[in-house]
């Protein structure tokens, strides 16, 4: 059974990775980038926690490289618009892109883009890994994945998504797949009208980011059952048990998130962005406030990023074909 372990993949492509990290410190001593405002392009409409996160890493850039960091929101679907205007612009350093793993997903669900995600950019740096959350309406009778799963059995039912083919719905896929169930797929435009007709009543579960249903989650408007992650998070979620405790063994998702930048970007310039986000993530204070959120600060070298975004372009890649997945 196909699990994508994000954090494991994660931590084995980017913990190991000092010693360039160091030789690019080096190296970035002369730069003079930035001399003018950085545009960091969000792929996603304003108000979502990605667009949250964004504009929170922005403004520690800003402050630590003394120019303005602007972001600029290119929302639709599933990211690639926002990715192809990154994708085509002058790799000068003045236009980068606050990915998610929506890079990694989109070869397998539109193959006739334009561009190619995996050969289109030069990564800088992971910023962040958002566990993701199995989340149901609080009158479903149902207060672990067990239960979820009788009642599922026992009754017509339907779980939601952010979107078709994105990772909210990919996850609940393969959520039923590890408990060998069956429900209606409803597809959202955004996880706000999703979440609002879970608490409503009008679907019955989601797997969701955390950082996107703290609030829910704490209102008591929704019941979560489980973390999609390999450990409990009990500085979030006193006493969540996660899906592997639940016999889903080996079940991990996670929502992670980067900086890219259009192919051909002076490795100079990367070097000295990667520093500045590596620096920011090292910051207490910034990781608190994201851990605050629910999401988690994960940096990288660029080497490990581009590593990593293969392997997790393979991985989508089979999950896609499996769910039967087709791009409008």
């Amino acid at each position: 059974m196909y699990f994508c372990n994000t954090r494991k993949s994660a931590a084995a492509l980017l913990l190991g990775c000092t010693l360039t990290s160091l030789c690019s410190a080096a190296a970035t001593t002369d730069v003079t980038w930035p001399r003018q405002p950085v545009t960091m392009v969000v792929p996603f409409p304003p108000g979502g926690p990605t667009d949250i996160v964004a504009r929170q890493l922005a403004k520690q850039l800003a402050q630590r490289l003394e120019q303005p960091f602007v972001v600029e929101n290119r929302g639709g679907a599933n990211a690639t618009i926002g990715m192809q205007h990154v994708a085509t612009a002058k790799p000068d350093g003045y236009t980068i892109l606050y990915n998610t793993s929506s890079i990694a997903l989109s070869p397998a669900l539109y193959p006739d883009l334009s561009y190619d995600p995996t050969t289109a950019f030069d990564p800088v740096s992971t910023t962040a890994n958002v566990p993701m959350v199995v989340l149901v309406n609080p009158k479903i009778p149902a207060n672990n994945l067990e239960q979820l799963k009788a009642h599922v059995i026992a009754h017509k039912t339907s779980y939601a998504s952010s979107g078709m083919g994105n990772i909210t719905h990919l996850g609940g896929f393969l959520l039923n797949k590890g408990l060998d169930i069956k429900a209606l797929h409803v597809p959202y435009k955004g996880s706000a009208p999703a979440m609002v007709d879970l608490m409503g009543g009008q679907v019955d579960y989601m797997v969701n980011t955390l950082n996107d249903s703290l609030s829910a989650i704490r209102g008591k408007k929704v019941k979560i059952l489980a973390l999609a992650s390999l450990q409990r998070n009990e500085h979030v979620l006193p006493g969540v048990p996660t899906v592997d405790e639940a016999g889903v063994k080996g079940f991990e998702i996670g929502a992670w998130q980067g900086v890219v930048v259009p192919r051909g970007t002076p490795q100079p310039i990367i070097d000295k962005l990667n520093k500045t986000i590596r620096d920011t993530l090292d910051s207490p204070d910034f990781k608190a406030t994201l851990q605050k959120q629910g999401t988690d600060t994960l940096g990288s070298t660029p080497q490990a990023y581009r590593q990593f975004i293969l392997q997790e372009t393979k991985r989508w890649k089979q999950v896609v074909q499996e769910a039967g997945v087709k791009s409008n």
